[in-house]
């Protein structure tokens, strides 16, 4: 009787101990000074934001765009939403001067001028991009990934009125995107096939080959992708597992420099002065330092309800949360 006594007590021990590796809640950390300001709750489903000197223009699901007024960061306070005659789920935004790009899957794109704030206006709608991912803006170019079929490339000099260009498949299916420091290079979050990297060094008229220079397969799903400012390193939202540097030195043989599991699912990152940001979903926004790129470390963590979208200015974080609407974090 005592041996088996002792037996059922080992075996509730073990089961009690039993987890993963890693429980993320211990590796969270504290905020490292990185404090909530304010929420806004937007109307629809804040996917994504975009900030403009003191504007923030907000990607609301099935809400449309929101544009708000963050001049005081303890108060924003709403401007306009353009939802009427907008298609699809709104996920991602972009700008171009005073022209935003709407994401929204399924129904391509949409384009809205916002130089009057106060009463933007639809220009474009439900674009042939689709199913619109997400996009890059580089000088008079637009790039939008796709999924399945790649990027397609659209010159936009002409803001509102996007001339639809060629593009270029890519392996698995095109998330997240940006450009090399030189613009010579393409990089695309690939979904379930990792990174690649383009060549778009003879971009011209936005017509023409840009081929496949290399492609590293990373563990679970490439979300997002940004790059260092002047060095040849990536940096990559990969879902459920976490955050993964990669040096593209030689984009024709791609290297995995070190990675981070953040727990949560990560979505969209940012890159500034040694640190990265990048949301985590139901786990918030996570604050890496990253000036030792083979040993990322975790410094901080701003727990949100549903962190989806990021941007920064000199002061500020803005994180776009499906649950509670735009958040502003101060930087300390």
């Amino acid at each position: 009787m005592l041996r088996l006594s002792f037996a059922l007590t080992l075996v509730s021990l073990l089961l009690f101990n039993c987890g993963t590796p890693v429980d993320p809640e211990s590796i969270d950390g504290d905020d490292a000074g990185y404090k909530i300001v304010s929420r806004y709750k937007t109307v629809g489903y804040a996917q994504d934001v975009v900030i403009n000197d003191t504007l923030a223009f907000v990607a609301q699901g099935e809400g449309g765009l929101m544009i708000l007024n963050i001049s005081n960061p303890n108060n924003p306070t709403a401007i306009s939403i353009v939802n009427e005659g907008m298609k699809g789920y709104a996920n991602k935004v972009a700008l171009k001067d005073s022209v935003l790009y709407i994401a929204s899957g399924g129904f391509g794109v949409s384009v809205v001028n916002a130089a009057n704030p106060v009463s933007p206006e639809i220009t474009a709608t439900n674009l042939a991009l689709k199913p619109a991912k997400n996009f890059l803006v580089m000088g008079n170019f637009l790039f939008t990934s796709i999924a399945e079929y790649g990027v397609q490339i659209a010159e936009i000099s002409y803001a509102t009125q996007p001339d639809i260009r060629g593009g270029t498949n890519t392996p698995g299916y095109a998330q997240g995107i940006c450009s090399s420091a030189d613009s010579n290079y393409l990089l695309v979050a690939c979904g379930e096939m990792g990174l690649a990297v383009f060549d778009i060094s003879e971009l011209q008229s936005g017509w023409g080959n840009y081929p496949l220079l290399g492609w590293v397969d990373i563990a679970e799903y490439s979300e997002d992708v940004v790059t260092h400012p002047t060095l040849p390193y990536a940096y990559l939202a990969c879902g459920t597992a976490g955050f993964t540097i990669v040096d593209f030195s030689d984009p024709t043989d791609l290297k995995i420099v070190s990675s981070y599991d953040t727990g949560g699912y990560a979505k969209e990152i940012l890159y500034r002065d040694g640190r990265v940001y990048m949301t985590a979903e139901l786990r918030g926004l996570k604050i890496f330092d990253v000036s030792n790129v083979s040993s990322p470390v975790l410094i901080g963590t701003v727990k949100t309800e549903f962190a989806k979208g990021v941007d920064m200015d000199d002061d500020y974080i803005y994180v776009a949360d499906e649950v509670e609407g735009l958040i502003t974090i101060a930087i300390p």
